[in-house]
């Protein structure tokens, strides 16, 4: 019989962070109003900061998404398909998103996590698009070894 409590953590953990994320994305103009009470560039750029924490909370929900995609693949021990290859490269675009949506922001605030989380993302982003590559690769060789078969 096989453990797979690794998996079942994996995918719960999934599905909180999809689901609390969407939460936290139609929560955003309450808690900034509540943040407006300590920081004030809440309360002075309201709705800026609204727009762009919600973009960028959207694409990471997107992100999350794709890679509950993905772990379905994992469960099903079918990961080398093509839908692989399709959500590595859209969890490239949304990253590369975040990273644009988290520039923007510089105009109204910097700080240094502002900085590491462009970073952070537009290497993610990077590797997601390296890694849909090697995943289109690996799909070929699986198809052409199962008409070899």
């Amino acid at each position: 019989m096989q453990d797979n409590t690794l998996e079942k953590w994996v995918k719960t953990m999934l599905d909180f962070m999809y689901y609390s994320g969407c939460v936290v994305c139609v929560g955003l103009p309450i808690i900034f109003r509540y943040m407006g009470k300590w920081y004030h560039v809440f309360q002075t750029n309201y709705v800026e900061m609204c727009i762009l924490f919600f973009a960028a909370g959207a694409l990471a929900v997107l992100i999350i998404g794709e890679l509950r995609k993905m772990f379905r693949t994992v469960l099903q021990q079918n990961c080398f398909v093509k839908e692989n290859t399709e959500s590595l490269k859209k969890m490239g675009k949304y990253s590369i998103a975040i990273t644009v949506v988290t520039a923007i922001r510089l105009f109204y605030t910097i700080t240094p996590s502002t900085v590491v989380i462009m970073i952070v993302f537009f290497i993610a982003g990077l590797f997601s698009f390296v890694l849909s590559k090697v995943f289109q690769q690996a799909v070929s060789y699986k198809e052409e070894n199962d008409l070899t078969i």
